[in-house]
């Protein structure tokens, strides 16, 4: 498994939860991908979710850092920061999910926890 088989963005479908930004590289290339799930207290608990998953793409990957996701059925709102990995770069994280979301309503803020 590569790079390419990674998906971008693996959010859950509704609600208010922590996500994290996470750096994948290997010898060739490299990008960045979204995870958030309301069942993670932390946001450390989802990168444990996901790191043994990546240890099978056989790739190098650091968390950017992290904030929440307000997510509805017609938009979704990216904003805050993680007190373990610090503030992710929201403009990359809106880049990524309006990718995958073309049909919602995106927009990130600096504000709140």
């Amino acid at each position: 498994m590569g790079l390419a088989e990674v998906k971008d963005v693996d959010i859950d479908e509704k609600g208010v939860y922590k996500y994290i930004l996470i750096q994948l590289s290997d010898d060739n290339q490299s990008k960045y991908i979204v995870r958030g799930y309301s069942d993670c207290a932390y946001h450390a608990d989802i990168y444990d979710k996901v790191e043994a998953g990546l240890s099978k793409a056989k790739c190098e990957h650091v968390c950017m850092g992290g904030g929440r996701i307000k997510r509805t059925s017609n938009a979704i709102e990216v904003y805050g920061y993680s007190q373990g990995f610090g503030q992710a770069d929201h403009s990359i994280t809106v880049g990524i999910l309006k990718k995958a979301f073309p049909h919602l309503t995106i927009e990130w803020s600096n504000e709140g926890y």
